[in-house]
């Protein structure tokens, strides 16, 4: 159980690096904490941090072809749209417009 709560802690440490008007999807985060087949778990830790006390940006983490994959999980259904088209995100059907254009790589960004 710990080494999950370290793995949800480290999740959350990157998330918070997403600069604003950026997004980046749960596999580049799984990959970057070297658990490249753990995109699954990244989306369990960012639906746990909903719970947290420090404000997490998940709605800055999509599916690898910019989807809205994880919008079920907000508290309505249309709050990860509004919070990532208030930081200036075209979508249309629930995907990121110019996905490659604002996609943020926490290995490249971070190293």
């Amino acid at each position: 159980m710990d080494q999950k709560k370290d793995f949800f802690k480290d999740v959350f440490q990157v998330v918070e690096l997403i600069p604003e008007g950026r997004v980046t999807s749960y596999g580049a985060i799984a990959k970057y904490l070297g658990a490249a087949r753990s995109s699954r778990l990244v989306g369990w830790a960012l639906n746990a941090s909903f719970k947290s006390p420090v404000k997490i940006p998940a709605h800055r983490v999509v599916n690898r072809l910019g989807m809205l994959s994880g919008a079920a999980h907000f508290p309505t259904p249309t709050a990860m749209e509004e919070r990532l088209t208030a930081e200036g995100h075209k979508i249309v059907n629930n995907q990121i417009v110019d996905f490659k254009q604002v996609y943020w790589d926490p290995l490249e960004e971070l190293g």
